[in-house]
């Protein structure tokens, strides 16, 4: 076992230029927990957000990086979890991340990976997937009723619109037009290019006299409530950047219920019953994939070494897709401290 590794080392106040790659001492699992070797990591833009505006628990020297898939080399006491099994994991933001070569995880949040899964495309999966399924899961399952994604040409509103599909709603767009003809193959009715001025008019023309039973909106919470005049009676409005701090339409109109989606915050809030069910829902989607029942984002692949750039293209929207870097046990990072 390697008595230390590499990672990239977070500075307070210096945002995605001020990562710095060093190497850490490697830390045992404790009971509950598992020690993962990283074999590919995903990036996701709450990584560069918090990476610049910072986090309560975060101090310098803290590893960014929420999502990674590994294989288990160590587990802790209670973990029935074998060591050579393939995981992929969504961290929590107040431990060290999936930016380096080991991790160390809350046994209970892990996805086993299937056997013949690519690693890269497990990395890619569990925070714009379990996002994509919790949104899904705030709205009553209803046959045959309409829903709007809106920024379906990001991870989170492809997967979105591909899970409501399944569930047999009529599902609606927005994103640019590059990706409309993708997005009606994977289920959508109808998509609609968010820069048209008169694309919720198109929709709503299109919709004709039946009314929308939820939004998604991944854009913002002012964003959001903007859309709420979408809606039908009783209807749902979910956010999935930040969330409605107050009703965006008057009392006693279409009656609509506002909803946050939160998913790292599971780490701290959540019941052992509710981490059975998010693991549950994570591996379905894995098998998704495997099976070619869900199309995963295109991955965009990146040296390790150069995190940060693929961070500041993913800010900047890049080549579009997930930034995927892939990790070699037989070619160190750094060299091993003495």
């Amino acid at each position: 076992m390697h008595a230390d590794f590499a990672a990239w080392s977070w500075t307070s106040g210096k945002g995605i230029d001020g990562l710095e790659l060093i190497r850490k001492p490697l830390v045992q699992p404790g009971p509950g927990e598992v020690l993962v070797a990283n074999r590919a990591l995903a990036l996701n833009p709450v990584d560069w957000k918090i990476i610049e505006w910072g986090h309560p628990a975060w101090k310098t020297g803290h590893v960014p990086g929420v999502d990674g898939m590994g294989v288990v080399v160590a587990a802790g006491a209670g973990v029935p979890i074998k060591p050579g099994t393939r995981v992929a994991y969504h961290q929590s933001l107040e431990r060290d991340g999936s930016f380096a070569e080991f991790c160390l995880l809350d046994a209970a949040t892990v996805l086993t990976v299937p056997v013949a899964l690519d690693d890269g495309a497990a990395a890619s999966l569990p925070c714009p997937g379990l996002t994509a399924w919790q949104a899904l899961d705030k709205v009553p399952a209803a046959v045959s009723c309409d829903v709007l994604v809106v920024g379906a040409g990001g991870a989170v509103g492809l997967l979105l619109v591909q899970l409501a599909a399944q569930r047999g709603c009529r599902v609606w767009a927005t994103a640019a037009p590059k990706h409309h003809s993708n997005l009606k193959a994977l289920g959508a009715v109808g998509v609609f290019d968010y820069r048209d001025s008169h694309w919720q008019q198109a929709l709503q023309a299109a919709v004709g006299e039946r009314r929308l039973q939820a939004v998604f909106d991944t854009v913002s919470g002012d964003h959001a409530a903007t859309l709420a005049p979408l809606l039908g009676y009783n209807g749902h409005l979910v956010c999935i950047q930040d969330r409605q701090e107050t009703a965006p339409l008057p009392a006693f109109s279409t009656a609509i219920s506002l909803h946050e989606v939160a998913l790292n915050s599971f780490h701290g809030h959540a019941s052992l019953s509710d981490r059975q069910l998010l693991r549950q829902a994570g591996e379905c989607l894995l098998a998704g994939v495997l099976d070619g029942s869900l199309s995963a984002p295109r991955r965009q692949v990146f040296d390790f070494r150069n995190l940060p750039q693929a961070l500041h293209a993913l800010k900047h929207g890049g080549e579009g897709g997930k930034w995927i870097a892939r990790l070699n046990e037989s070619d160190p990072i750094l060299p091993t401290q003495v």
